[in-house]
């Protein structure tokens, strides 16, 4: 039976192959051509049809990489076609392969008038013309040479990462446009195949039902005539007519297909090229919805619909009309599907805030789903953040990519470090680009874990990232699929219908507690460093704006910046996208970001420079020299949290020689600096207690070969640590500061083609020994890790993430556990046991991995290892090459020291010229204080956010040292949920949004 079968098959697609896709097109006529290529980058409509275009043929190469060229196609419809207006079709194929789908060639269809028809790609190279026999036409064809720079993911180094290195001689070649009447009838009856062989491959071997439709496809292969296949095609739809109107069991799984297309905001392209990717995309599924009334697609980040509206108003105001019909959906609710593990913790409330006011703005609409199909892991911290933003559901496929473990369910209740839950599905179907396959069908009822107690599941059905989104044949499949027995039954809806029918029947689901760790893409974390300091910068910048520019406006009726502290957001926003924050996309976009940041800080230090300014002159006769402005939520040397102050230091900084080291002491900490320029000793003066273990140093300088299986910007391999080597003791020890108010120890070494300079400074009272790493980066497909054993003996460490942190475990007791060997955090790491510990803080370092190792002595230390730089060579071979600049703060004590120190090092004090009380202040230090701003909606309102920090029960009383007339509790979109107060009751990081209406 098998060996029968598998014959059948072959017999199956031959004839498909040989037969009937011939036959789809009754006959074909080429049309005009002539082109005219865009000499820089890409042109708007109105300057492309003034172009000098010139004629072209069909077998003619074009396009340089990253290049434009527009083609102007005349023709007719020959008179003697017997075809109705839907069945004539313009079909262009610009040099399409199929292998790399949305990783090539993209056309878009222009009339001449300048409205957007729909797009060409691979699987969908057609445009209905919409001419009758003996009628003409004219279209414009906006053709895109995008280089293939996955190259079948074959991860070699490429040059076509940048226009500047990428070669200028054309790489495609244009194959046919021609006039095609298209036979309806044969189309159908290649879908009617696609389904029921299918379906029947995936049946068990002895299946009745298998049986049954192998036996209808041969009869339909012989009831069709080769010779004439277009006049017997009904023949052989009516032998497969009953086999695929058998309905479906009562107990087939039921799958919503949710029309999709996964469009990287960037990855291997650039942001301009996203926008276009954009408009071809959902110009295709505009012209999809005029053809089929049934058909919803759902479209995530709030950005790629600004984008429509900026550079295609005409495209985005159809979008709007069928957001108002409820078939082209806004979902995910945010700015970008960002990534999650590295954005800051007022960025990642803000990627709601932004997405969702757009969508209010815009469409008067209200996502509820957060829709994450492809980011890198997903804090803990998200649950209680999309539920303060109004979210109900989040789905992501991504977690199905784990090396190691497979995740046990496909829908179940997410519940966060707060104890927030969210209602969670992982589409078993095992990706977000389907096709509506028997075999995707097949593989999503298979896989799915939650069998017994429940039988739903969703599918996001389309071609992503340019490969032109849902296609007729989707459609086509989804409608033979609908109640189809042997196969899942399809209903094609929107994901607000699937979460409603998944909630009826899985009540109460199970609970997943704390992140969601991908167990791949570990390298993410520190790839492309310059991008990851530009955000962390970023962040940093946009809380002091908004805290010195709200305190302007309250205290010096200064003018709040909104508009130009929006931009600055939505801008730092799209670079948290999950391709180019991590660090995962071509050189190009990476030069941009760079770019980008650095506007972004001209921009904020000037509204920054402008309110502190304000302060000054609204304290006249009080202005005077050695203030400094402290946005911290920590008092800092004695300068409150969020104000302005004088700042004193208590005691002095000492260093002298001890032995062949030098000491560095405050009364507070001594540090001893070897000859090789390592940390052999970190006391804490109060208590004696010695931070480095015995037999080890601490500040050591570690290089990894990182050569990843795949995925080279992406991953980091465990093997990594077979091949570590630490860096050769200093060329250079010396003292380069040695004053009252801080001493410092400069150490020089040089390895490979590279250089690191550090500079360790204790200042005067400071309960932090801070590092400044300066790294000349110049080798390739390495790692720099820097390492720092601490003498404490506990098996979990604790890491910041949004609005609080999360305890991981060292030890290796599970496969969980062994997987999560390199994890994310934001400002800090700590480790400690009860009265003591360490926190390692940073300014830019997201990776990190923490270890247990055997003491000398007996017992355990712990070993933390920050993440400095790696060099991938894919995509962008540049990778970090060159300067970067790390800082680095030891401070010993508890989880609270190690928040402050965070804060300390990210938002360092700045001069100011008068004394100025803060705005807001908590009476408990463990409730921070993390944003003051104004309210969004120009009333003047003072909103602050605060979360408590530590992990416990809290209470706080707040001091608002500003009129206002009540206090309410909001949303994240500062929308009223309830009264508020100055006397506070928090749970474990709970997070707080506070409204103080003034009138």
């Amino acid at each position: 039976m098998y060996q029968q079968n598998q014959l059948a098959e072959m017999r199956i697609d031959r004839f498909v192959r040989e037969r009937l896709t011939p036959a789809l097109e009754r006959a074909a006529v080429p049309a005009s051509i002539e082109a005219w290529e865009v000499p820089g980058e890409p042109v708007p409509f109105a300057e492309a049809i003034a172009g000098d275009f010139r004629p072209f043929s069909a077998g003619q190469v074009w396009g340089r990489p990253w290049g434009t060229v527009w083609f102007r196609v005349t023709g007719a419809v020959p008179a003697d076609w017997d075809a109705s207006a839907d069945e004539v079709e313009l079909l262009v194929d610009l040099g399409f392969t199929r292998s790399q789908v949305g990783f090539q060639a993209e056309g878009l269809v222009w009339t001449p008038e300048g409205r957007i028809l729909k797009a060409l790609e691979p699987y969908n190279a057609y445009v209905r013309l919409q001419a009758r026999p003996g009628e003409s036409f004219e279209l414009y064809l906006e053709a895109a040479a995008n280089p293939d720079v996955g190259s079948n993911w074959t991860f070699a180094p490429t040059v076509m990462g940048r226009v500047s290195t990428a070669p200028q001689t054309p790489i495609y070649t244009l194959r046919r446009v021609d006039v095609v009447h298209r036979d309806r009838e044969v189309w159908e009856l290649v879908q009617d195949i696609f389904t029921a062989k299918g379906l029947a491959v995936v049946l068990p071997e002895t299946s009745p039902r298998r049986a049954a439709l192998f036996a209808a496809l041969e009869a339909a292969v012989t009831a069709v005539d080769p010779f004439d296949v277009a006049g017997t095609a009904p023949r052989g739809r009516e032998a497969l007519a009953a086999v695929l109107a058998s309905p479906a069991s009562a107990t087939a799984h039921r799958v919503f297909a949710v029309g999709h297309a996964h469009i990287d905001s960037a990855w291997l392209w650039p942001v301009r090229e996203t926008i276009r990717k954009c408009a071809r995309t959902f110009s295709n599924v505009l012209d999809l919805m005029d053809q089929d009334p049934q058909f919803v697609f759902a479209c995530s980040s709030a950005q790629q619909f600004a984008w429509m509206k900026q550079f295609y108003p005409e495209l985005f105001e159809r979008i709007r009309a069928r957001v108002a019909e409820g078939r082209f959906v806004p979902v995910g609710g945010m700015w970008v599907e960002s990534d999650t593990n590295m954005p800051g913790s007022e960025a990642m409330a803000r990627q709601f805030v932004e997405g969702k006011r757009f969508f209010l703005e815009e469409f008067g609409y209200e996502p509820r789903e957060v829709w994450l199909p492809d980011s890198f892991g997903y804090s803990g911290a998200l649950p209680q953040i999309a539920r303060e933003a109004g979210m109900d559901h989040f789905l992501t496929q991504k977690i199905s990519w784990n090396e190691v473990n497979l995740f046990p369910h496909h829908t179940f209740a997410w519940e966060g470090i707060d104890g927030s839950r969210i209602f969670t599905h992982f589409p078993p179907v095992d990706t977000y680009n389907a096709i509506l396959s028997g075999e995707e069908l097949a593989r999503a009822e298979r896989n799915f874990a939650d069998k017994g107690r429940a039988n739903t599941s969703l599918v996001p059905f389309g071609f992503g990232d340019g490969g032109g989104g849902p296609t007729r044949e989707m459609l086509a499949a989804a409608a033979r699929t609908a109640d189809l027995e042997g196969s899942p039954s399809v209903r094609i809806a929107s994901p607000a219908a699937f979460f409603e029918a998944a909630r009826a029947e899985f009540d109460p689901a199970p609970v997943w507690v704390g992140e969601l760790y991908l167990e791949f893409h570990r390298g993410t974390y520190t790839s492309q460093a310059r991008t990851k300091r530009g955000n962390r910068r970023s962040e940093a910048l946009l809380h002091e704006a908004e805290l010195w520019a709200t305190t302007a406006a309250v205290r010096a009726g200064a003018a709040y910046p909104e508009q130009e502290l929006r931009d600055a957001w939505r801008t730092v926003l799209l670079q948290q996208f999950h391709d180019i924050l991590p660090g995962s996309s071509i050189g190009w976009v990476h030069d941009q970001a760079v770019e980008n940041y650095a506007r972004v800080a001209e921009a904020l230090e000037a509204i920054i420079a402008r309110s502190l300014g304000a302060l000054s002159g609204a304290a006249a006769g009080e202005a005077t020299s050695g203030l400094v402005a402290n946005a911290s939520p920590f008092a800092i040397e004695g300068v409150p949290a969020g104000g302005i102050g004088r700042p004193r230091r208590d005691g002095e900084a000492r260093i002298e020689r001890d032995g062949d080291g030098i000491r560095l002491s405050n009364g507070r900490v001594s540090v001893v600096v070897d000859s090789d320029g390592l940390i052999a000793s970190l006391v804490d003066a109060e208590t004696g207690r010695e931070a480095v273990p015995p037999g080890t140093r601490a500040n050591v300088l570690q290089l990894f070969r990182d050569t990843p299986a795949q995925w080279d910007a992406w991953d980091v391999d465990i093997e990594y640590r077979l091949s570590g080597e630490e860096l050769p003791g200093a060329e250079s020890v010396e003292v380069v500061s040695e004053s009252p108010e801080a001493v410092a120890v400069r150490t020089v070494r040089r390895f490979g083609a590279s250089a690191v300079t550090q500079t360790l400074t204790l200042a005067a009272g400071s309960p932090a020994l801070d590092i400044e790493t300066h790294v000349d980066w110049h080798e390739r497909q390495r790692m720099l890790k820097l390492a720092f054993p601490v003498d404490v003996h506990t098996a979990s460490a604790r890491s910041e993430i949004q609005f609080g942190h999360i305890e991981r475990p060292t030890h290796t007791n599970t496969s969980w556990d062994v997987a999560r060997f390199e994890t994310s955090a934001h400002r800090w790491v700590h480790v400690g046991e009860p009265g003591f510990g360490l926190g390692v803080a940073n300014d830019s370092t997201y990776g990190h991995d923490v270890t247990r190792h055997p003491r000398d002595g007996g017992g355990t230390y712990s070993l933390v290892r920050q993440t400095l730089l790696r060099a991938p060579l894919f995509p962008d071979p540049e990778a970090d090459q060159g300067e970067h600049t790390l800082r680095t703060s030891l401070v010993i004590g508890g989880v609270d020291a190690a928040i402050e120190a965070g804060y300390r090092l990210n938002l360092p004090v700045r001069p100011a010229a008068a004394p100025v009380d803060p705005l807001i202040a908590s009476s408990d230090p463990g409730v921070v204080v993390e944003t003051v701003k104004l309210a969004q909606d120009g009333s003047g309102d003072v909103v602050v956010r605060l979360y408590e920090s530590l992990g416990a029960r809290a209470a706080t009383t707040l001091a608002a040292a500003f009129p206002y007339e009540r206090i309410l509790r909001t949303d994240l979109l500062e929308r009223e949920t309830g009264d508020g107060a100055l006397d506070l009751q928090l749970r474990p990081f709970e997070l707080v949004t506070l409204r103080f209406v003034r009138g």
